[in-house]
Parts: C-alpha cells; sequence; structure tokens
C-alpha cells in the first residue's frame, strides 16, 4: 500500500518544475519495491516448482517466477526508472503553440512560446474534434509529435536495450517475449494474426465508407479514392477512435444523432454524476457499490492549479478497500464510456480482493480491460434508446457510431505492440525505426502522415503507452473478447433478437455470471479467480464451456447488419489502399 501511495502521488501531483526532487523521491522508493521483490524472486526461484504436483502452489510460484525489470543490477534499475520517469514527464508537460491564420490570408502558426500551452487534454482533443480545417489539423497533429516524441527518441533506445536485459535475467530472449508469457499461449501471435485476419474485411469497409465520406469534405487532392487516409483528419491523435466524424458519417442524417453529448451538456451533467451513472449500472446487476474511499480520494477533474498526468488510469491499494480512479473527465458520451471502462477495472478489483497478491490480476491483461469495455457496451445500447426507434435507419446508425469507436480501434490495437515486438527482437533497427512504425500503420490501418516523416522523428513517443511502457496488445484482446463475454451476458439475461440490441441493465442473471459462476477449486466468478487459474479456464466458465479461446465471431455478429449496408454503399469503392511510401501522403 505504501508503494501504491507513492506511484498515485508520483501521477496526480504537480510535475514539471521541482520534478526533479519529487521524482528523485519516487525513484528511491521504487527501488526499495524493487528490491524486496527482487528478495522474494530469489526465494521463489530456489524452489524446483515446476515439478510441484499441486496445481494451485505450482501457478503461485510461477508468477513469482518473473520479476521484471527489478532483476536489474542496482545501477541499471535506477538508470531503468529515471529514463522511464523522464520520458512520461516529457509526454506530460508537452505544449504547442495555436495556429492561426495569418493576415495575408496564408495560414501560420504563432511562434511566441509565452502563447504555447496547448495541452494534449483537454486542448489538442477539442480541436481534432472540432475543426474540419485540414491545415490546422495537420499542424496539431505534428506539432504534438516534435514535443511529446521526437525528445525522448534517443532515451528510448537506450530504455529498450536495459528492458531487454532485464528479460534476458528473467530466462527470456526479449521483452516481448516477457510481455507475451502473461498469455501463457505458444501459439498467441499466431492466434493474433488470424483475428486480425477474421476482422480484416469488416475493418477496410468501414475504412472505404469513411475515406469517402472524408473526400466529400476535403476534396480528392487531399484524399486519393484508392489511398490512405491522413491520420489527422479522425478526430483523434492516433487515428484509433473515429467517433468525431460521426456527423459527416452518418448514413440518415434525417434521424436524432446518436451521440448524446448535447444532452448531457444541457443537462449540466457533472464529472461526479458521471461516475454516479457508471455506479448505478454496476450495482443493478448486483455487483459491489464504491467503497468511501473512492469517492473520497479519486481524482476525476483536472486540476487547474497544476500539471498532471491526465491518462485515465484505476488504482489498487492493496488493501481491500482503497480503490481510485485518476482521469481529466470532459463531459462528453466518449468520456463517459471511458468512465465505464475505468470503473470496470475497480469492480474487478474489488471482486478478487480475497485473492493473495500474486493473484490479485486479470485472467490476462485482456480480461481486466474487457469487463469495463463489455459493460461501457451496454451503456451504448442504452443511450441509443433515447433516439433510436426499431427501424432499420436508426439502427444503422447506432451501429456507425459503435465500430467508429470499436471497429476502428482494431488494427492500431494490434500494431503497436507488433512494432515494439520487432524492435525489442531486434528485427527493426534504430536507424530505421520510425518508418517501420508507419510501415505498420500503412499496412494494417490504412493511414498516412500528413506531413513528411523521417527516421530523426519518434511518432510512437506521443502515444502514452510507449513512454509509459504498458503493453498495448490487452487492448486487442479485450476489443475482441468483450463481444464473446457481451453474446454470454445477453443469454444470461434472457435476450432474443439481434446482439446489438440487447441491455443487460438490472439483469441479476447477468451479474451472476460475472459475480458467482462455480469453478472446480471453489465458489469463485470469473473475476474472483483473479490470475489463479489460465485465462482459458476462465474462459471457458464465462462461456458455459463453449469455448476456452478468443473468438472474432460474436464482434462479427454484432456488426452484421452494418456490415451488409456497407458492402451495397462501397459497391463501387476500392476496398483497401495503395501506396509507395508510408511516410507521406500520397
Amino acid at each position: 500500500m505504501k508503494q501504491c501511495n507513492h506511484l498515485w502521488v508520483s501521477g496526480s501531483e504537480r510535475l514539471g518544475q521541482g520534478q526533479t526532487n519529487y521524482g528523485g523521491c519516487t525513484l528511491e522508493q521504487t527501488l526499495e519495491y524493487s528490491l524486496f521483490h527482487k528478495e522474494a524472486w530469489k526465494n521463489a526461484t530456489s524452489f524446483a516448482w515446476k515439478s510441484f504436483n499441486d496445481t494451485l502452489l505450482r501457478r503461485w510460484f510461477k508468477s513469482l517466477s518473473v520479476l521484471g525489470t527489478a532483476a536489474l543490477p542496482e545501477d541499471k534499475l535506477n538508470e531503468f526508472n529515471r529514463l522511464k520517469a523522464e520520458m512520461k514527464n516529457t509526454y506530460s508537460t508537452a505544449k504547442v503553440c495555436p495556429y492561426i491564420p495569418s493576415k495575408s490570408g496564408d495560414k501560420s502558426q504563432l511562434q511566441n512560446p509565452k502563447d504555447c500551452k496547448l495541452s494534449l487534454e483537454p486542448d489538442l482533443q477539442r480541436i481534432l474534434t472540432k475543426s474540419r480545417d485540414y491545415d490546422e489539423l495537420s499542424h496539431v497533429w505534428k506539432a504534438w509529435r516534435d514535443s511529446a516524441g521526437k525528445p525522448i527518441r534517443e532515451k528510448y533506445l537506450r530504455f529498450v536495450n536495459l528492458s531487454n536485459e532485464a528479460a534476458r535475467l528473467n530466462g527470456f530472449p526479449d521483452t516481448g517475449d516477457m510481455w507475451r508469457e502473461a498469455y501463457e499461449s505458444d501459439t498467441f501471435e499466431e492466434d493474433l494474426e488470424m483475428l486480425w485476419g477474421q476482422l480484416k474485411p469488416l475493418y477496410e469497409h468501414l475504412h472505404a465508407y469513411v475515406r469517402r465520406k472524408l473526400i466529400h469534405v476535403y476534396g480528392n487532392d487531399k484524399i486519393k479514392d484508392d489511398g490512405p487516409i491522413p491520420a489527422h483528419l479522425f478526430g483523434n491523435m492516433w487515428a484509433q477512435s473515429w467517433v468525431s466524424l460521426l456527423d459527416i458519417t452518418q448514413p440518415f442524417s434525417g434521424k436524432p444523432s446518436v451521440d448524446v453529448t448535447p444532452i448531457m451538456e444541457a443537462k449540466n451533467l457533472t464529472a461526479l454524476e458521471m461516475f454516479k451513472i457508471s455506479e448505478e449500472f454496476f450495482t443493478s446487476l448486483g455487483l459491489k457499490p464504491m467503497p468511501e474511499e473512492f469517492w473520497k480520494y479519486s481524482l476525476i477533474e483536472k486540476p487547474q492549479d497544476r500539471e498532471i498526468i491526465c491518462h485515465a488510469s484505476a488504482w489498487d491499494f492493496c488493501n481491500g478497500k482503497d480503490y481510485r480512479i485518476k482521469q481529466c473527465t470532459d463531459i462528453t458520451m466518449e468520456d463517459l464510456i471511458t468512465v465505464h471502462h475505468e470503473m470496470g477495472h475497480i469492480q474487478y478489483f474489488l471482486q478478487y480482493a480475497r485473492q493473495p497478491n500474486v493473484f490479485r490480476e486479470g485472467a490476462n491483461p485482456g480480461f481486466h480491460e474487457a469487463i469495463g469495455d463489455v459493460l461501457a457496451l451496454r451503456f451504448n445500447t442504452k443511450t441509443s434508446t433515447i433516439h433510436r426507434t426499431i427501424r432499420r435507419k436508426g439502427d444503422l446508425n447506432f451501429l456507425l457510431r459503435t465500430a467508429l469507436d470499436k471497429v476502428s480501434f482494431l488494427p492500431s490495437g494490434y500494431l503497436i505492440d507488433l512494432w515494439r515486438w520487432d524492435l525489442f527482437r531486434g528485427d527493426i533497427q534504430p536507424e530505421n525505426m520510425n518508418t517501420k512504425w508507419w510501415d505498420l500503420r500503412l499496412k494494417y490501418q490504412g493511414i498516412c502522415p500528413p506531413v513528411k516523416r523521417f527516421d530523426t522523428d519518434f511518432d510512437p513517443g506521443a502515444k502514452y503507452h510507449v513512454p509509459g511502457n504498458v503493453p498495448y496488445i490487452r487492448y486487442f484482446v479485450s476489443f475482441v473478447i468483450q463481444f464473446q463475454f457481451h453474446k454470454v451476458l445477453c443469454d444470461a439475461a434472457g435476450h432474443t433478437g439481434p446482439l446489438y440490441k440487447c441491455d443487460i441493465y438490472r439483469s441479476k442473471e447477468a451479474g451472476q455470471i460475472l459475480r458467482k459462476l462455480y469453478f472446480k477449486l471453489k465458489n469463485s466468478s470469473v473475476m474472483e479467480l483473479g490470475s489463479s487459474e489460465h485465462w482459458s479456464e476462465a474462459m471457458k466458465i464465462m462461456t458455459g464451456g463453449a469455448t476456452n479461446r478468443m473468438d472474432a465471431g460474436p464482434i462479427l455478429e454484432y456488426f452484421k447488419p452494418l456490415l451488409e449496408f456497407l458492402e451495397q454503399q462501397n459497391r463501387n469503392e476500392t476496398l483497401g489502399w495503395i501506396s509507395d511510401d508510408s511516410t507521406i501522403c500520397p
């Protein structure tokens, strides 16, 4: 708990000026924590645990046998932690100058440093969401990468070397191999490629449809009808959520908007009320309410008196009662969905609190992400009842809005760790690592940079999870299995009809699937199990024995009516994209 408090403070107190002293204290305490775990690791690995007959005991020792970066010698561990803290600080304090037209009518950016105060959240994100000025969006897109990514390039290379050294000390060839161990599968990479192959046609149809709509806005001189889409036009800094394009892509404009942000604004909804709405849904399923400490200590709005790490996160303070969320909440539907996601993490913490500390994790990292997302998915369905009728046009508007959030994310969620795994294993060299980043962006996502990118740039560093050293494949896994979970919960709730119309609100039966599923060793739910069982066993429990594997079938079932519509709309469109150079739009 002491270490949890240190980490919380380091993420929620002032960054920037004064960070050195404060950060030094945090690094010192991080080292103390790492040394404690190293001793536990040495003790655990001194046993011949692989020969233990007791399955649970063997799993306990297996969890303790992977120490991570704490296996580094003390001087290198200090260097590793310092580099990580510095990279995160660069990301969190990065600022961008505004972009304004000059009096002559030519557009230029205002370079006075005193005016360079735009932060990622909420400033840049609001510009990306609301602006349709191609050049302004290009400026914001490039300036963020210049401020947040490029400065950490050399630090990240050293960071990778240290991380790989730690992986080898843990018995793995490289960091990517150590990360993939969390999924306990020898065929994990092949399984992911197979899943992507199943999902690719749906993504390509969505891409072609959105590309045509964007051509109507920006013209054929900016976007080729058989080419990739410029990365700065999606309303999201990383082109992984396209929801902001709903106003120009909604199939049937005569229907009310499926975005409830205007309703939230009209009701003067507060951040606190958004969290209360989410809590009420969890309790409607018979799940646990938030403890008193959650409401007392969580940080749910961006402070006005200091810079903080704004990336939304959920925290378990290891004592069975103190759980918190840190989120710079904006009053939007997108952030309300994020609230549900983070509250899902807290619910998972609450459910497996009785497990030994070593098992207080999701069955695999994707499970932890999926629990919150499947409940947020239901929230999408419930808000749609505000405006949606049973008629097909309303359904398609709703499905497109959901696809602009879910389907658009899939290639991004997949490729970020593909790039890191190749970098860790040495298949990507430092001198071409930015080009290789854009090769993957082009291949999987079908996007291109609006300005020429060079290998002196470091565009991966402009995504929080790279300097933050957070494995990302969990989100791709989550986006697949959350639809598996959704289907199971809907069946338990007695839903009949199309999967996308299911709403499990107030279904104690659905809550029972999450909370009180029985397993052979104990009376446990999927969440209560934590990581005490292999994730395939948790999947088997979740699906009532139907499967123990990840399956793209339910997500394809959910979006089947939309895919049929898109196939009709795209009859004269080129599916896929052509480009000879991934580092600049054609």
